[in-house]
């Protein structure tokens, strides 16, 4: 007959193992206070597995206290004494209930009351794993929303032949149990959970039930916290409507929504989650608002572009209407930016309409470009999906080696859209990012030359088991006219080259090269396949491979090739690239840092 134990829920476990580790804490304090005899110093050797070495190191007492000065012989006595069961308990832990401790303590230096030396040897044993689980749910989930229930199932996270451990135990409940509460049944709970644990076969056999609790619907939206500007603002870019059925993703979205603009520094939302009053529950939103004035700047560096300084000035209520007044400015050694901008406040529709101006000098491969931009927009941002309709006026002036200053002037309606379908916007490992561009000009209408330009790129991130990923990444684009490229505008028209284009090149100096000057091009074609491998959940190391070209017509093109490796790291402030590549066509190594991911 085998013979079984019981987890028989993680909280009360955690409890039980909480309350034992506080009476052992609070019996060496005791001592601590009442002992005044020699102290005790003492090293310790941990003897066990790698796979739960650091979590003893970590954990156990005896461990710990070793590098403190004021333990006395008691308590180094209870440490000893103590150390058995608290590491069986820690093992337990990560998966090992058949574990084996022992303790061997002798004289470090061989003379009687001098420092002492503990052994604490750990045979973990056989690993348990999982045999079976059986996940079931009670409730009104049952008949009005049985689909859900495959929703939570998919969330669990621990399957069967997986090691069994606390912290599996407690991830796949709880990502199970939110799967519920995030959609319709905000009130959910697990009502009984039991891992019942074989020790003479290490199979452990889970059974969790959940209980529903009535459908919750959305309430009025309750606003507080905000003095100094409309709340009509917030109304306008609220995707809840009362009497819907919970959704934590409109939530997620309205407070999205709300940080994106520059009225609030932090919003903080709440959803009354009485089982006895679900239907219309209050949503409740707290604001922290921005001063009206703020004043930023900024230091940055590039391999493409060099150092850089930015600087910007804001104004939240221009007219007493909460209208935004920007000014920004960009100085790099080859790039000058300027710009001011006036925005409404987001419209019932969550548009903003603004009036925008700026300047932009580039000077790079002997090509120096002067460009005004002068126009009206109207932008929506959703948390995956970005609009932008505008009326922009162009006026660009270009020198280059061989030829004076040409100056070229183009009226452009024109409209992008942005999709983010990605795991993680900070660090993507599955998913797309796609962007489409699309504009025209007609000759006569304040424009020297009628054409249409479209413009596409994204990122495709297919993860390849749980260390590996494959990157690919495409641009197409061309201005299409009858006549050649000379009368319109240089901004308008596309170089290649660079960390985001093709590596083992210069920033934008693939293109129409005219008597040293690279010129940028109507039609522009690049592609990227990156392989990443993950040694941790931090640091990782790529290969690559980039090709592309930049050219006037498809029959004139050369296509660059580059190859190099990486070296990637999840940083706290974003994901940052170190590659060097080599460029196949001109022979050339160079090295890139970027940081971030695009769009």
């Amino acid at each position: 007959m085998a013979v079984s134990g019981c987890f028989r829920s993680s909280a009360a476990r955690g409890a039980t193992r909480l309350g034992r580790y506080c009476i052992a804490g609070l019996f060496g304090v005791l001592l601590l206070a009442v002992c005044s005899r020699a102290q005790a110093t003492y090293e310790v050797d941990i003897d066990a597995p790698r796979s739960v070495r650091s979590l003893l190191k970590d954990h156990l007492d005896l461990y710990r206290f070793a590098k403190r000065t004021d333990i006395s012989d008691e308590q180094f006595g209870f440490l000893v004494t103590a150390a058995p069961q608290q590491a069986n308990d820690l093992v337990q832990t990560a998966g090992y209930f058949s574990a084996i401790v022992k303790t061997d303590v002798r004289s470090a230096d061989g003379k009687p009351g001098g420092k002492k030396r503990v052994t604490v040897t750990v045979e973990p044993g056989e690993r348990t794993v999982v045999e079976s689980v059986k996940l079931t749910f009670t409730g009104p989930i049952e008949t009005e929303d049985p689909g859900l229930q495959n929703t939570a199932r998919l969330a669990w996270d621990l399957h069967p032949g997986e090691p069994f451990t606390q912290g599996s135990w407690d991830s796949a409940k709880n990502a199970s149990l939110k799967a519920l509460q995030a959609r319709r049944y905000l009130g959910a709970k697990i009502i009984h959970s039991d891992a019942q644990v074989n020790p003479r076969t290490h199979r452990a056999a889970l059974q969790v039930e959940f209980a529903s609790g009535p459908t919750f619907t959305f309430g009025p939206v309750e606003i507080s916290g905000g003095q100094r500007y409309p709340e009509q603002i917030v109304r306008n870019i609220d995707p809840i409507h009362p009497g819907a059925i919970y959704d934590a993703s409109q939530v997620q979205e309205l407070q999205r929504q709300i940080q994106a603009t520059p009225y609030y520094a932090n919003v903080a939302i709440d959803v009354a989650n009485d089982p006895a009053k679900p239907a219309l529950s209050p949503v409740h939103v707290k604001l922290s608002e921005f001063q009206y004035q703020s004043i930023r700047s900024g230091v940055g560096y590039s391999t493409g572009t060099g150092p850089s300084l930015q600087s910007s000035y804001q104004y939240n209520n221009v007219f007493n209407k909460a209208w935004v007044f920007t000014v920004q400015g960009l100085l790099q050694p080859q790039t000058q930016n300027g710009a001011l901008t006036l925005a409404m406040p987001p419209d019932s529709k969550a548009y903003v309409n603004s009036v925008m101006a700026s300047y932009t000098r580039t000077d790079y491969e002997d090509t120096d470009i002067h460009s005004v931009l002068t126009g009206l927009q109207r932008t929506r941002s959703l948390e995956n999906y970005d609009w932008t309709y505008s009326l922009l006026f162009y006026e660009d002036r270009l020198d280059q080696n061989t030829a004076g200053p040409t100056t070229s002037r183009a009226l452009v309606p024109g409209w992008s859209w942005t999709r983010r379908n990605v795991d993680d916007p900070i660090f993507p490992s599955h998913g797309n990012l796609v962007q489409v561009q699309a504009g025209f000009a007609v000759k006569g209408l304040l424009t020297d030359q009628s054409f249409g330009r479209v413009y596409a790129h994204g990122k495709q991130y297919l993860p390849l088991g749980k260390s590996d990923l494959l990157v690919f990444r495409a641009e197409l684009g061309g201005v299409f006219t009858t006549g050649g490229s000379s009368g319109i505008p240089a901004s308008l028209l596309f170089r290649a080259g660079g960390a985001d284009s093709i590596r083992g090149y210069s920033y934008d100096s693939i293109g129409n090269n005219v008597g040293g000057s690279v010129l940028p091009t109507k039609y522009v074609a690049t592609g990227s396949a990156e392989y990443q491998h993950w040694f941790t959940h931090e640091y990782g190391g790529a290969v690559f491979f980039d090709l592309g070209t930049a050219a006037d017509t498809w029959a004139e093109k050369t296509v660059f090739q580059g190859v190099g490796i990486g070296a990637r790291w999840r940083s706290p402030i974003g994901p940052i690239n170190v590659d060097l590549a080599y460029g196949l066509r001109n022979r050339s190594v160079r090295p890139y840092l970027t940081l971030g991911v695009a769009f």
